[in-house]
Parts: structure tokens; C-alpha cells; sequence
């Protein structure tokens, strides 16, 4: 099975480092938030990366400021920056946290906010039209009600929930529902299953049902990456627990965050 979906993903761009990224808020932070270079080697030699591509990406993540080198003789240790750990615990509950559907009803409004514009996109505002913006919670002075297909139709315009939904179909067709795996593929599906799913997810605006579609492939998305996750996480973190090594020796055991919740 993770030939199979190694295939799939080989058709997309490199994106090592990103994936590095996500192995560490996924698995590593909460066992310390850091790693050693050969460890990190060996989770990606199995997904077919070479040596030499991870060691470029793990230096090029230092340079940028998101991990920490240091030496202990020959070998080389890498740990997660602070404020790189600050933007994986603020990006968690958008990836594993449970889907919330309350809404009172109205979609608030922003007219030409201005300098004000770029924050107010970063908070999950969307343009329906140049100069307004609109969001599901959130203060405003203005507020938009309508028919429930008036409210979903100035949802699609606004957000481009067509293009999530295609991506959500394609997470289900990569990853089926039932897999079956080795101790050792346990934790490169795992870093996969996230990676993939974080990618959606951050993108993800978060509707209310109500402005969604009825047949809309997120909800299934989820489910699907909680079950999966919660299947290969005893067998990944007993890979860790016997495989992946620190400064001080074998990583520290988890301090299990809520996942799926």
C-alpha cells in the first residue's frame, strides 16, 4: 500500500521540507522536538528520498529558522526553533481539531477595510467582491442574511470551495480506508496521511454546514484521516520509541496531544 501511494504523490512537486515540517509538529514535538539527522535519513530513505536531498532540506529549514542544528561528535541533531514551534501548535486544531458548526445565521461584512485587508484575510476573511469581504464570525457592523442557496451561493463565490472539494476527493482516493502495515511503514504512512491532509486543511475555510454543499468531501476527508491516524499511531510510536534517537540517546516518550479528538 505505501507503494501505491508513494506512486500518487511522486506526479506532485518536491516538497521535502515541507515534509519535514510536518513530521516534526506531528511526531517529534511532542516527544521533545528533536531529532537526529540519521533518524531523519532513515523515515525518508523509506519513502524513496535520497541521503542527500533530506540533508539539503534540513539545512535549508535551519537557515530559514526553523530548526536548530548542534554536533555531538560526528553526528548531527536537529531541533525544532520556538517560534516554528509556536506556528505548528496554532496550526494544530485546524488539522486535527474537531469540525465546528456553530453559526448564528449571518455572514458579516467588510467594506474597503483598507489597510486592514490583508489582516482580515489572514483571519479567514474572503473577497466576494473587490472592496467587500465577508466571514462567518467576527464583529462588524454590517451583517448579510438570505434564503439558505442565496447564503451557499455567495459562499462558493467568495471561498474556493470547488477547488477544496476536488482535493478532498483526491485524499480519499489516495488513502482507502482500510491499510494494512508494517511497523517500519506505520510512521512514513502517518507522516503521509498528515502531510496530505494538512495541506487541505490549512486551506480550508471552515464552514458552517449550512454553506456548504450537501455532498461535501470534507467531512468524509476527516473521518477518513482520524481513523487511519488512530490505526497506524501504535505502531509508529513504537517505531520511534525503538528507532529514532536524540542527544541523549532514544527520544523521549510522547506526551500525547489530542489528535482527532
Amino acid at each position: 500500500m505505501l507503494a501505491e501511494i508513494l506512486a500518487h504523490l511522486r506526479t506532485q512537486p518536491s516538497r521535502t521540507g515541507s515534509m519535514i515540517v510536518t513530521l516534526y509538529g506531528d511526531a517529534i514535538v511532542p516527544r521533545g522536538g528533536s531529532l537526529a539527522l540519521s533518524s531523519l535519513i532513515d523515515i525518508f530513505r523509506g519513502l524513496g528520498i535520497e541521503d542527500g536531498v533530506v540533508r539539503t532540506a534540513v539545512s535549508r529549514l535551519a537557515a530559514d529558522g526553523w530548526l536548530i542544528r548542534s554536533k555531538r561528535g560526528r553526528n548531527s541533531f536537529y531541533a525544532i526553533s520556538p517560534s516554528a514551534a509556536a506556528a505548528t501548535e496554532a496550526a494544530t486544531p485546524r488539522i486535527y481539531g474537531p469540525i465546528s458548526d456553530t453559526w448564528d445565521g449571518h455572514l458579516r461584512l467588510a467594506i474597503d477595510p483598507g489597510a486592514e485587508r490583508q489582516s482580515l484575510l489572514d483571519a479567514g476573511w474572503a473577497t466576494v467582491h473587490p472592496g467587500v469581504l465577508i466571514a462567518t464570525t467576527g464583529p462588524s457592523a454590517l451583517t448579510s442574511t438570505g434564503t439558505p442557496e442565496a447564503l451557499r451561493a455567495l459562499a462558493a463565490r467568495a471561498w474556493p470551495l470547488a477547488g477544496l472539494a476536488a482535493r478532498y476527493h483526491t485524499f480519499l482516493a489516495t488513502f482507502p480506508a482500510d491499510i494494512a502495515v508494517t511497523e517500519a511503514d506505520a510512521i512514513r504512512l502517518r507522516l503521509l496521511l498528515i502531510h496530505e491532509f494538512r495541506r487541505i486543511a490549512l486551506r480550508d475555510p471552515a464552514l458552517p454546514r449550512a454553506l456548504l454543499p450537501a455532498d461535501w468531501p470534507g467531512h468524509p476527508a476527516r473521518a477518513r484521516a482520524a481513523a487511519l491516524y488512530a490505526g497506524l499511531l501504535p505502531l509508529s510510536e513504537h517505531w520511534l520509541d525503538t528507532n529514532a534517537t536524540t542527544e541523549t540517546g532514544p527520544l523521549p516518550h510522547a506526551i500525547a496531544p489530542r489528535r482527532f479528538g
